[in-house]
């Protein structure tokens, strides 16, 4: 690859799309100019566009392209952020770029087609704080870069195949589904937490921002011949998980479980795929790089709504019986009754639970993996499926409360954002932080 690629991404899906063009836009790069504020809604397969008296109708897909790629920007309003997690509201936001409207399923797709290296100072700012270390943000450009490209590949090798990758089994006793991004058919990547965030132009605000892309521009992280799928989460909790333990069984040689310190913790067993290591773990507090409070380095990796989490390292959450089987039913999971029992089944190298077998009085499942054991079990998500339970009480035989004490935030793979924030603190190079989380990798440029 020699020239720098432009992305397709996915930001909002909606019947009704209020949107400004901030400067002269013209559909599909030719004829009429566009400028103002509009309203967007689907009539039959077309897509129509309002403003006041003004109406036009446009053939599916429509793409509004700017005169000035460097002054001019689209804002589109009610944009969700956080989507299904605890934090989930509606921003304005503004993109370079152009855009495009896209009727499917009775919705509008708006997709922001724009150079990678232009996405990625927003995405940046989006993931962290834009006054965060160089260091840092040298390593996420690298990262976030890398994912993209491996998932553009790997969009190619699936349309060319004509199969849709299979991420859910289910038989009567058990029920087994990940998340990736396959669904996404119609651009490359979302601009939420299901892929990495973007958040359009307002995001970008410091000059060590531009400086850490423009100083890594093209870099990528390389296995051999093939560009790392380069996974990152919050914090892995002390040690990370592998691949094949969140998404598909394809296991990947620099995803692997690392323990995120320099040296390995005293005084606890690390092979937690043993219960007793696991609970053990859970219960501690292991020397890690992402074991900290200091809201300095905090900071620079939760932004103000991630700041609504202080306990990602170690947790707790309470629920009565009643509750959690409520709750399941709501995630569309199955009728379990009175629950009796949440009995772990097979655990990754990080503790985080991979199956997990429900007991209760109308029905037995095991679930999995790590993101849909967390989704049934949170009125949004629990932090991470590393956790244990405790059952307290006793009515008619079941418990009547149920409290889960977990580790570490999201799954745990690849990078740990707040772990390589102190470790950029304590003066490692990007690289080094980078080789720390994805062994056996190579840093190339690529274009």
């Amino acid at each position: 690859m020699s020239k720098e690629p432009v992305i397709n991404v996915g930001i909002v899906n909606s019947p009704k799309i209020r949107f400004t063009l901030n400067g002269d836009y013209r559909v599909n790069g030719e004829g009429k100019e566009f400028s103002g504020q509009f309203n967007a809604k689907i009539n039959g397969n077309k897509v129509q566009i309002i403003s006041g008296e003004i109406n036009f109708e446009f053939d599916s897909p429509v793409e509004f392209t700017p005169d000035d790629y460097r002054s001019d920007y689209s804002t589109i309003f009610d944009v969700p952020i956080g989507i299904k997690f605890h934090w989930e509201r509606k921003e304005k936001q503004s993109f370079r770029g152009s855009v495009k409207f896209l009727v499917k399923n009775g919705e509008l797709i708006v997709i922001n087609k724009i150079p990678i290296e232009t996405y990625l100072l927003s995405v940046i700012s989006s993931e962290m704080n834009a006054k965060s270390g160089t260091e840092l943000l040298k390593a996420h450009a690298v990262i976030s870069r890398s994912w993209l490209i491996a998932q553009i590949e790997k969009s190619k090798i699936i349309r060319e195949k004509h199969v849709k990758p299979q991420s859910e089994f289910s038989t009567e006793d058990e029920f087994i589904k990940w998340y990736d991004r396959e669904d996404h058919e119609d651009y490359d990547v979302c601009a939420d937490d299901h892929c990495q965030r973007y958040q359009g132009i307002k995001k970008i605000v410091t000059d060590a921002v531009r400086q850490s892309v423009q100083h890594t521009k093209g870099m990528v992280l390389f296995y051999g011949d093939e560009i790392c799928d380069a996974r990152f989460s919050k914090s892995c909790g002390g040690i990370s998980e592998s691949f094949e333990n969140v998404w598909e069984n394809s296991p990947k040689p620099y995803l692997i479980p690392i323990v995120d310190s320099k040296y390995e913790p005293d005084d606890f067993e690390l092979d937690l795929t043993n219960e007793n290591n696991a609970v053990a773990w859970i219960k501690g507090s292991p020397q890690a790089f992402c074991n900290t409070t200091n809201k300095r380095i905090l900071a620079q990796v939760l932004l103000e709504y991630d700041q609504e989490t202080t306990d990602f390292y170690r947790w707790k959450r309470e629920y009565t019986n009643d509750e959690l089987s409520a709750l399941i039913i709501s995630k569309g999971g199955p009728d379990f009754g009175k629950i009796r029992a949440f009995i772990p089944v097979e655990r990754g190298a990080s503790a985080r639970l991979i199956r997990l077998k429900i007991v209760g009085s109308k029905k037995t499942l095991t679930v999995g993996k790590e993101l849909e054991i967390r989704r049934w079990l949170s009125p949004s998500h629990l932090y991470s499926s590393a956790f244990y339970v405790e059952s307290f009480g006793d009515k008619d035989g079941y418990p009547e409360k149920f409290v889960f004490h977990g580790a570490g935030w999201g799954h745990g793979v690849g990078l740990c954002q707040i772990g390589a924030a102190v470790m950029a603190e304590m003066g490692y190079n990007f690289d080094e932080i980078l080789l720390h989380y994805y062994r056996s990798a190579t840093i190339k440029t690529l274009y």
